[in-house]
């Protein structure tokens, strides 16, 4: 009789066991699909939803550019990850100044067209790629910025070679919003070429274990554990890289170069929270913050179209000449 309840027991708690791992493994795969799965817009798409949000100065400008054919497509192929978009925008006049701007996640290069419109008027030529797995760009899954900045600085490359003129090289900035924000981070730790001057970033997050959280606490109201560590593996597994090591904190640990940060201290969705972290993690170079009062995730630009402008252009003139 001992024997039988035993094994009863023993029989009750392995099929629990099983049947919590099944949900756990689960469960992550259905967050690292929710998570990465990509979601492409169409260029009409993507206009229509920009216009939206953004001054009529801007649709003007855009309609003009390409109503001229200025809006020129190019790629670029990269090994295992196939054949990569980005749009460029020539200066009105001759110049070896290039801005490369990084957008955010699940959106397309057309979303930076309002910061396109502040560097064009500054007389630079603009480049603005499509991330792996957006836009018109290859891919199957979403790198949350941390590969997009390997393949950012093939981009800032290509840019160099294109644009540099006469001149012996470009001096360019790189400006990303969101994960944009976030890439432009990692990139900053990256060892940069000496026509890279400085950098803007905008509500990028502190790292993908960081922001995920967050969202599982907000949206799901779960704890870490188990979850978020069977996910990290996982993406490990199918992608290559960990949650824990996405880490624009890190990075910016070794970033020398000028760098801008901006976030709206209304932001919930890339918490107002990691813009002090982030600022504080950056102990070499030259650094400056703005806070935009009162303005949600990815509006600082929006909010305070006329502040937001000075404070770019006030920055890149420091170090672009």
């Amino acid at each position: 009789m001992k024997q039988a309840i035993k094994r009863t027991i023993i029989v009750s708690l392995t099929t629990t066991l099983i049947i919590a791992i099944a949900i756990v493994v689960g469960a992550s795969f259905y967050m690292l699909n929710f998570a990465l799965s990509p979601h492409k817009r169409s260029h009409k798409e993507a206009m229509e939803r920009f216009f939206k949000r953004e001054p009529s100065s801007i649709r003007t400008w855009t309609d003009s550019l390409e109503q001229h054919h200025a809006i020129i497509d190019t790629t670029i192929t990269v090994e295992k990850r196939g054949t990569l978009h980005a749009m460029y925008i020539n200066s009105n006049t001759p110049s070896n100044k290039v801005s490369v701007l990084l957008h955010g996640y699940k959106d397309r290069a057309e979303s930076m067209f309002h910061i396109a419109f502040i560097y064009h008027n500054l007389g630079y030529n603009v480049l603005l790629p499509h991330c792996y797995a957006h836009g018109d760009s290859d891919g199957d899954h979403i790198d949350m910025g941390w590969l997009d900045r390997l393949d950012a600085m093939r981009w800032m490359d290509v840019a160099n070679e294109k644009f540099r003129g006469d001149s012996a090289q470009t001096q360019m900035v790189v400006h990303g919003i969101s994960m944009g924000g976030f890439t432009t981070m990692c990139i900053s730790g990256e060892k940069c070429q000496s026509y890279v001057k400085c950098f803007v970033e905008d509500c990028g997050y502190t790292s993908v274990w960081n922001e995920f959280s967050d969202q599982l606490h907000t949206m799901f109201s779960l704890p870490d554990a188990p979850l978020m560590y069977t996910t990290s593996a996982l993406c490990k597994m199918r992608y290559g890289w960990t949650f824990g090591e996405a880490s624009a904190v890190e990075m910016l640990k070794k970033s020398r170069l000028p760098m801008l940060f901006i976030h709206g201290d209304a932001d919930t969705f890339v918490p107002f929270s990691m813009l002090n972290e982030l600022y504080n993690a950056k102990t070499q170079g030259y650094k400056e913050k703005y806070i935009a009062p009162g303005s949600e995730h990815a509006c600082a630009y929006t909010d305070h179209t006329r502040e937001y402008t000075l404070r770019v252009k006030t920055f890149v003139n420091r170090f672009i000449k």
